[in-house]
């Protein structure tokens, strides 16, 4: 029987369920990718009232204060020198839904909302500078490997690993995720990331690529998978415990904000490139410079009110701070505030949680679940003869955000020297972890392919990590066959 084609939700052929349509392989995606649209739009309907992705989570309120001087970087005025700006950080897990174990394998995400006096900066992270694919068209089916199968309503690591094998980019963030750091002991003790690259315009209008590193200040500490089994049956929400408990007694945890700045140009020659969501740059390259700190101080008073409806997305932006041709970046634009208007509705933005702390003078009106009044003495349109509000281009830096030219493709990105998905992964396994992190690695991985994993993926397990590293390839084969021997 031939296999069949992909199509959209009314039968029609599918272009690709690979790559975006795009200007060229590096440049932006297009508004009339149509399926792309269908894909996001229908996966942001999935689930009512809970988060699709990152539902399982934590947060509370503090503030971040500027440190160091970078202002010849960004013209953000919540990066100015001495500046100080309320912050609502959440924690979450990514395939988890509401009341799964805090202490599952998965990467956490780590999401800032910056109250900025020039309105709302979100920055949505993990706890990992990398991602598993580097192509918006591909989240919807990644997450649905993560999460549980339509017949039987179990998660199942088979389809997990059919994925990840399906998709070698996926192999960095694969090896952070099987490694120490993919449970950590507390959301205090992990770091955070931008991950993505984005763009940082000062006064005179430079630009520059940057990408965001929070380090925690309370060290890096994670369980084994034997404690984390464990703590998920003793204590399910023991990171959320952990966060209000820390707090309420005054231990406030700390983060130092550094980044990494590369030069508007530089991008262009990169060894690889610098907009793949599955790579990081070098650091001898591109050092560390700091930024700030950011400190919780305060817990939610009200749970639901502050940290549930809590909504983030990078289209929240303020002057100094763009974009970049990162795809993962500019498919995510659209997706979470979509996602945002269907969970919790288009005047999400009127909740306190969410609210800017400056006036709005928007042409937004009417909807599900508005509260604030349209001002009376303000035109319901634009452009007006009535004093209504007017756009003015001279206060945006973000749109202008680069230059392209080419035809509409779906392409990967173009191949740089240095472009490979193994290389960065393997480098990791190599020269990062120690002897003692290379056997946790091994026995996460194979006790994760023996959760039901079986042939042939399993087979193309073992060539994914070999592609990663031989010796950690072959050290787990070893691991799995010989405890389907001893099985047997």
């Amino acid at each position: 029987m031939a296999q069949p084609y992909t199509t959209n939700d009314f039968g029609a052929p599918a272009g690709s369920d690979q790559h975006s349509l795009t200007v060229g392989p590096n440049g932006p995606i297009l508004l009339q990718d149509h399926y792309l649209i269908e894909k996001l739009a229908h996966f942001n309907r999935e689930r009512v009232p809970e988060r699709v992705v990152h539902a399982k989570g934590s947060g509370a309120f503090g503030t971040f204060t500027v440190t160091q001087d970078v202002s010849k970087y960004t013209r953000a005025a919540v990066f100015q020198p001495g500046a100080t700006t309320e912050t609502l950080l959440r924690f979450s897990t990514v395939a988890g839904e509401q009341g799964s174990p805090d202490t599952w394998r998965d990467p956490r995400g780590f999401a800032c909302k910056f109250y900025t006096e020039e309105g709302n900066y979100d920055l949505v992270g993990n706890n990992t500078p990398v991602f598993f694919i580097r192509d918006p068209i591909q989240f919807p089916d990644f997450i649905h490997s993560q999460k549980r199968r339509s017949d039987n309503g179990l998660r199942d690591h088979n389809i997990q690993w059919d994925f990840w094998t399906q998709v070698p980019a996926s192999a960095h963030q694969v090896t952070w995720l099987m490694g120490d750091r993919g449970i950590p002991k507390t959301y205090r003790h992990m770091d955070g990331f931008g991950s993505h690259t984005y763009q940082w315009i000062n006064a005179a209008g430079e630009r520059f690529w940057v990408k965001y590193h929070f380090k925690t200040e309370q060290g890096i500490d994670f369980f084994t998978q034997e404690d984390a089994d464990a703590m998920a049956g003793i204590d399910a929400d023991y990171h959320r415990k952990d966060l209000w408990e820390a707090i309420e007694g005054g231990n406030f945890p700390r983060w130092t904000l550094k980044v990494q700045i590369m030069p508007y140009d530089e991008a262009r020659e990169y060894r690889f490139n610098p907009f793949d969501l599955t790579k990081v740059w070098s650091q001898r390259d591109y050092p560390l410079i700091e930024v700030g700190t950011l400190e919780l101080n305060r817990n939610p008073q009200d749970f639901f009110a502050e940290i549930e409806q809590a909504a983030f997305s990078p289209s929240t932006l303020v002057p100094g701070i763009g974009l970049s041709p990162d795809k993962m970046l500019l498919g995510r634009v659209f997706a979470y505030a979509d996602t945002h208007r269907y969970r919790i509705g288009p005047n999400y933005a009127q909740l306190p949680v969410n609210a800017p702390k400056v006036d709005v003078h928007s042409y937004s009106q009417a909807g599900p679940m508005r509260y604030q009044n349209y001002p009376k003495d303000r035109p319901v349109y634009a452009p007006n003869s009535y004093g209504g509000p007017h756009a003015d281009a001279s206060r945006v830096t973000e749109t202008d955000a680069w230059t392209t030219d080419s035809e509409f493709v779906r392409q990967a990105y173009t191949l740089r020297a240095a472009d490979d998905d193994f290389g960065q992964a393997g480098t990791l396994v190599r020269e990062v972890l120690d002897d003692a992190a290379r056997d946790r690695l091994v026995g996460n991985i194979a006790g994760h392919l023996l959760g039901g994993v079986t042939e042939p993926i399993l087979v193309k397990a073992f060539e994914y990590w070999k592609n990663v590293d031989a010796d950690l390839g072959a050290r787990v084969e070893n691991v799995v066959r010989g405890a389907q021997a001893q099985a047997a």
